[in-house]
């Protein structure tokens, strides 16, 4: 197994991001993490070889933070292999609920922090013809749940984003993968990781409903980010990863009920289609 690569991983103190930084030191790779503090990197990790790990305290709603944070990446370590954006939250409510700073802040973090980070890497990818790109979206990028408009919204910007990157940056050397989890066992239900509408209007009787089944599936996930930490890397080591891979049982069946729906949808549908054309 290479383990020569050097690793960027943001929102890496908590969930999915930490269980891949710990898994990424354990087998040897150097790895650079970002979090909002730096401390709580440091303290969820303990005990790290500094020429093995660099934790970044990051804004990542600004590109000098970010573009900082890949040159002292590069100064640290020579170079700088695998992207991998993680960072982000939910946001629930309905869409005339949510106010424009709620939607602003869930934009600039599920979506223009992944810009933002893929432009800063670039010019190392294309100078070395060589770089990984993985891309967290969700299942709610492809087939969202009643309740979670705002960040399907995001995710979904996350999904056509990568799909075309991916195509853009083929001929430079550069692999782009967009992974849609659905439910796994991290904090992302708890308070710390999701943001609802402060504005609640009557009448939303089945969102309320719906963010109530999902605060009940907090802890019973089916998803174990170990396992999924370990299909990160392994998709760095293939040397013709996929451009889109859902995780989880549970992703790959709403996924494909959502196929079943558009086809349905496009086939009856055909006539009007065409109708159009001259």
């Amino acid at each position: 197994m290479e383990t020569e690569k050097v690793w960027f991983v943001t929102g890496a103190s908590r969930g999915m991001g930490l269980s891949l930084v710990k898994k990424l030191l354990e087998d040897g790779y150097k790895v650079a993490a970002t979090s909002r503090k730096s401390r709580s990197l440091a303290e969820a990790l303990g005990d790290f070889d500094k020429q093995q790990f660099l934790p970044l305290e990051v804004d990542l709603t600004n590109g000098k933070s970010i573009s900082k944070a890949f040159e002292k990446t590069v100064g640290h370590f020579g170079r700088i292999d695998v992207l991998v954006n993680n960072a982000g939250y939910g946001i629930g409510g309905a869409v005339e609920e949510l106010n424009q700073e709620e939607i602003k802040d869930s934009f600039d973090i599920n979506v223009m922090a992944v810009i933002k980070t893929m432009q800063s890497v670039m010019p190392y990818f294309r100078e070395q013809k060589s770089g990984n790109i993985i891309n967290i979206s969700s299942i709610a990028g492809f087939a969202p749940g009643i309740g979670w408009a705002m960040y399907a919204a995001t995710k979904y910007a996350v999904m056509g984003l990568s799909e075309v990157m991916a195509e853009d940056v083929k001929e430079l050397g550069v692999k782009v993968t967009v992974v849609a989890p659905g439910a796994f066992r991290t904090e992302f239900l708890e308070e710390s990781s999701l943001v609802f509408a402060e504005n609640k209007i009557d009448g939303y009787d089945a969102i309320r409903a719906s963010h109530e089944k999902y605060a009940v599936m907090n802890g019973a996930q089916a998803g174990d980010p170990d396992k999924l930490a370990q299909v990160l890397i392994n998709l760095v080591q293939n040397p013709n990863p996929p451009v889109r891979l859902y995780l989880g049982s549970d992703a790959y069946h709403r996924a494909q009920d959502k196929i079943k729906l558009l086809s349905e949808e496009l086939e009856s549908n055909k006539d009007i289609s065409s109708s159009t054309d001259f």
